[in-house]
Parts: C-alpha cells; sequence; structure tokens
C-alpha cells in the first residue's frame, strides 16, 4: 500500500478542486506520517480517526501504513455511542477527527477517556515510507455476533494480495479513475480505494451517494465503482446513469434484479458487470463475472440468483453440509484476513456449491440483518427498543426487500396493551443510539413473542408473521 505505485508526476487524485499527482500524494502522505509520529503513539497500535472520502484522508491512511501507525477509520454517520464501543478496546491514546467531525469526536473522547487531535493541514514531507509485508496497513472494522464491531487488522502482503484479486478481476489499471460512493471506513469504501491504490489507478470520490453525487463523478470521468443493487434502480429511475465512459460497474450486498441488469445494459452497453461475494474479513470468495451477467440477460436468469464461482486463488469448502449440501461456506485464499487455524475464512453465510461451481447462499448462520450491504444485529437493536418504558418485550428480524435484500422489522409487546406506542415516538428514542440504517422500517404489535422451549425467540415465525 505504500510501495512506489505514485512516485511519479502522472495524475492521482481528483476530489472536487484538489488535483494531486502520485509524488503529491505521497508527499502528503509524508507529512502526515511526520505529524502522527509527533503525537507520540505507540508503534503498531491502530489510530481511531473520524475521517470521510477525501485527499486528506487518504493521505493520512497512506502515512499511517507507512509509519508504523494504522489508521482505523470510524463510522462518522454512527452515533457517539456505537463509536465509543469501537474504541474503548484500543490501545491508542488518542482520537484524531477531521474539523467537520470535531463535535463528534469530542464526545467520543469523553466516552473512552481519550484525548482529541484535530487533523491539521497535511503539509509535504519527502519522507521514505516503508513497510514490511507483515506489518499492518489499516485496520477496518466490521460486527460481532453481538453487534459490538470488530476489527480486522489488514497486513500490508495480504492487502497487496486483495489489489491483484480485486484489481484483475475488476480490470483496474493505471489508465483507470476509480470512483467512490461508499462510506470510507467500509470495505466498499476504503476497502476498495486500497486495491485502486495497489494498482495505480487514479482516484476520485463522494462523501455519500446521491444521484448529484454520481453526476459529479460522471464529469470527472470515472471509469470504475462499487455499489449496490438499490443505488443503480435509482439512477435508473432518474435517467442518471448513461455515462461513455464507465468501463466496470461492481455491486454487493443483494442479488440484481433480471429488469435491472437490462436496464443497466441498454444504459451503458459496453458496461462490464460484476457481483463480488466477500466481507470485511476478506473479499472476494466467489464472483458472478461479467459473462456470467451476459449469459444471465441471455437466458440464464437463474445464475442472477448465486454469487458466482471461487474466485481467483480462492479454494471453497462447505462446512458440515445437510441433505440439500447447505452448509456454512468457508474459504482459503492470500486475500483474507481473519482465518482459523488451518487458514480457512469462515463467512458466516449459509448456502450450497452446485455441480457447475456456482454459490447459492441460503441465509446467514447467524441472525444477522444484511440490509443493502449494511450488517444490523438484532440483539443491538433489540437492546435499545427494550429501553423504551413503553416496550415489555421486542424482537427485531430481517424481512425481504426488493430494493435493499433485507430491512428490519420489529415485533413489539407493548407495556400497556390497550395502548401500544407511536412507532414514531420508538424511531425517534432508537435513532438516538442508532444508525438510521438500523432503525426499524416495519413494526407490529404483538400480545407475546413466539419463543421455544429455552425461551429463545423463534424469529422464522415473526418473518412468517410479517409476509
Amino acid at each position: 500500500m505504500v510501495a512506489g505505485a505514485y512516485d511519479h508526476d502522472r495524475s492521482a487524485v481528483l476530489y472536487d478542486e484538489t488535483a494531486w499527482s502520485g509524488r503529491e500524494l505521497m508527499d502528503r502522505a509524508g507529512g502526515a506520517a511526520w505529524w502522527l509520529d509527533s503525537l507520540d503513539l505507540p508503534v503498531g497500535a491502530p489510530v481511531p480517526a473520524l475521517v470521510a472520502s477525501s485527499p486528506e484522508a487518504l493521505a493520512l491512511v497512506v502515512g499511517g501504513a507507512g509509519s508504523g501507525h494504522p489508521i482505523a477509520p470510524l463510522g462518522v454517520r454512527m452515533t457517539a455511542a456505537e463509536i465509543a464501543a469501537v474504541v474503548r478496546p484500543m490501545a491508542s491514546p488518542v482520537v484524531v477527527a477531521q474539523e467537520a467531525y470535531a463535535s463528534l469526536g469530542h464526545d467520543v473522547a469523553e466516552r473512552t477517556g481519550r484525548r482529541l487531535v484535530l487533523v491539521p493541514p497535511l503539509g509535504t514531507r519527502q519522507l521514505e515510507l516503508h513497510a514490511k509485508p507483515d506489518d499492518v496497513a489499516i485496520v477496518l472494522h466490521t460486527s460481532g455476533t453481538t453487534g459490538v464491531p470488530k476489527p480486522v487488522p489488514m497486513p500490508q502482503w495480504r492487502l497487496a494480495a486483495r489489489a491483484r484479486v480485486n484489481g484483475g478481476l475488476c480490470q483496474l489499471d493505471p489508465e483507470s479513475l476509480y470512483g467512490g460512493s461508499a462510506p470510507f471506513h467500509h470495505i466498499s469504501g476504503l476497502g476498495n480505494v486500497a486495491v485502486a491504490l495497489g494498482v495505480g489507478a487514479q482516484m476520485t470520490g463522494i462523501p455519500r451517494f446521491t444521484v448529484e453525487g454520481w453526476r459529479l463523478l460522471c464529469e470527472r470521468g470515472a471509469t470504475h465503482t462499487s455499489m449496490v443493487p438499490a443505488m443503480l434502480e435509482m439512477l435508473l429511475a432518474e435517467g442518471e446513469l448513461q455515462s461513455a465512459k464507465w468501463r466496470v460497474l461492481q455491486y454487493g450486498g443483494a442479488p440484481i434484479r433480471p429488469s435491472t441488469l437490462r436496464q443497466t445494459y441498454d444504459a451503458v452497453p459496453g458496461v462490464r458487470m460484476l457481483n463480488m461475494f466477500g466481507q470485511t474479513e476478506g473479499s472476494p470468495l466467489s464472483v458472478l463475472t461479467p459473462e456470467d451477467h451476459r449469459a444471465a440477460v441471455a437466458g440464464r436468469e437463474d445464475l442472477l440468483l448465486s454469487v458466482g464461482r471461487a474466485a481467483p486463488g480462492v479454494e471453497l469448502r462447505i462446512e458440515r453440509p445437510d441433505a440439500d449440501g447447505v452448509g456454512e461456506v468457508l474459504a482459503r485464499g492470500d486475500h483474507f484476513f481473519v482465518l482459523d487455524a488451518e487458514g480457512w475464512l469462515h463467512s458466516g453465510d449459509l448456502g450450497r456449491v452446485a455441480a457447475d461451481g456456482y454459490v447459492y447462499l441460503s441465509g446467514r448462520r447467524s441472525d444477522m440483518i444484511i440490509r443493502g450491504g449494511e450488517n444490523v444485529h438484532p440483539v443491538e437493536v433489540e437492546t435499545v427498543l427494550a429501553a423504551h418504558p413503553a416496550v415489555a418485550d421486542v424482537a427485531v428480524v430481517g424481512v425481504p426487500d426488493d430494493r435493499l435484500g433485507q430491512t428490519v422489522a420489529a415485533f413489539v409487546v407493548p407495556a400497556e396493551a390497550a395502548g401500544p406506542p407511536d412507532p414514531a415516538d420508538l424511531r425517534t428514542f432508537a435513532r438516538a443510539e442508532l444508525s438510521g440504517f438500523k432503525i426499524p422500517a416495519y413494526w407490529h404489535f404483538v400480545e407475546e413473542l413466539p419463543r421455544n422451549a429455552n425461551g429463545k425467540v423463534l424469529r422464522r415465525f415473526l418473518r412468517e408473521q410479517h409476509a
């Protein structure tokens, strides 16, 4: 990630009014490394950072990777309580933040006993940035089974392997312009930017996906991006997908509908479509290739129900398959980050591998809800809602959604049967502690929750009740 891919004068970064050559990016990264060194931080300890997609954030990450201070970006749209839960286990004595997130950073610092340090304007310094293959380059966070985010350290050599695999699949090269729109702290955000860095591609981005932001990516001449199918459908509805520059559209988080795929090809005839199945701990496990997508519109629509076949260099295994061949999907490869003693990544997804090698998923091993690529853990939402005085009991489940794959439904047992709480009041109450994507879209008021003999909620009955 800090190798000499950008030690030249070719354009590397295009954001709004900022245009940096590769040399300028590395010099700014040198300035960031010098600043991080000045904070007297423990070497190797991840540095929690409230930063959003920007040239400065990119320079900070590269500088951190090359100075022994790996940056751990945090979700700036999360609440202070959620971020504090991520920061507390970290060894860093500071929380760094861009000026725009100073107030949020102050709240997080107070909750965690850390010192808030604002990122200053990063000057240029011609420092040699070095990293050993096993050094951690960046740290991203994903949610654990209890809903508490867990760190995923990404060593230099495995990140480089990911750049080779993903870059090859996406046909990213130094003439490409990758346009990012995913949150910076997400594997689809910084994770994909790291791939672009690794292959020497040019980069641009927007802080969050909007139709107006998409227009900016098009105006800048972006050739590659990643998204979820819901974004494609929004752009198609607005007539905004067209651009002769787009070469590759990568998506994930939910299947694409055949009608959406056909409309995409009509709008951008030569575009290559990719669906990569993976997670923060490792991606991709499998890939639905551009050729698969073309086959789907030619009649093999069933392929769109799969997540493709094993990605290059990946060995797949179904652990403890049932009579239908369904079990947990395990994968082994150099570009994965969280592995067991034998080198296997446990995806947490249940699925089967058909005779032709295509992987078909059938649900989560856990009850986690995947809403448009974002993970929502029922226990986390339930814990917040259960604190409302009008709620006696509550369970949260994922229900099908055409746009997002899944969305959140809450089943509430009112404290007073004659007067259930107003859903608007519950939304406001939950939003004070939870990100917006975790707030239930559907509210059902019931007399009691179905439970088994051990008292565990039978979520499948709730899903059936919603349907």
